[in-house]
């Protein structure tokens, strides 16, 4: 996936409801730092765009059946939408202040996820794919683990064990990229066990 696929849907995105400001999420958050950035494969294969609208996030769902999974957008480009909503992310607090902010063609802009809260959500969410994007970012340089961890302490997390998943995950990425502290709220966490 690159920039030019995101112009394409959001260009159509745009023909269908007048919207011309995105927030694109999750494993596709890469395309905001590409310039200049030479990203791990395993970071750009997802083909599904999630997505909001910046101004009215839930409106992103009036376009899944034209521009979502099994539309014709996706038989013609291989890609395709894939809203959701912010509520339903597990996203550090300020999070909005450190969207990347990338102009496009025809007056669309696109803010992308900052690569370090994107890595909360997968942490959180604690699929294999998530895991493996994480690693791919980590051995890249293009996540911290450090600010992974402070990032965990502002984030409110649906439950305890989607944080302990985030956390254990955490721990095992930072032993395998040379980092052997735990994370604060581990010890914690463990001795409430």
């Amino acid at each position: 996936m690159e920039l030019t696929g995101l112009h394409q849907l959001f260009a159509h995105a745009k023909k269908l409801f007048g919207q011309t400001e995105f927030v694109v999420v999750d494993s596709l958050s890469i395309l905001g730092v590409m310039s200049g950035v030479k990203a791990p494969p395993r970071m750009l294969t997802s083909i599904a765009v999630q997505c909001f609208t910046r101004q009215h996030p839930s409106r992103i769902f009036e376009l899944r059946q034209s521009l979502g999974q099994g539309s014709p957008f996706e038989a013609t480009y291989g890609f395709y939408l894939d809203p959701v909503s912010p509520n339903v992310l597990n996203l550090a607090e300020q999070w909005e202040s450190r969207l990347v902010r990338v102009p496009l063609d025809d007056g669309i802009i696109v803010f992308f996820l900052d690569l370090n809260d994107a890595a909360i959500a997968k942490y959180a969410r604690g699929e294999p794919r998530d895991r493996e994007w994480i690693q791919a970012g980590l051995g890249a340089a293009l996540l911290s683990a450090p600010v992974i961890e402070n990032r965990f302490r502002q984030t409110d997390f649906f439950d305890a064990d989607e944080h302990e998943r985030a956390i254990k995950g955490l721990i095992e990425d930072r032993t395998k990229f040379g980092g052997r502290r735990r994370p604060p709220d581990s010890r914690r966490l463990r001795e409430s066990e």
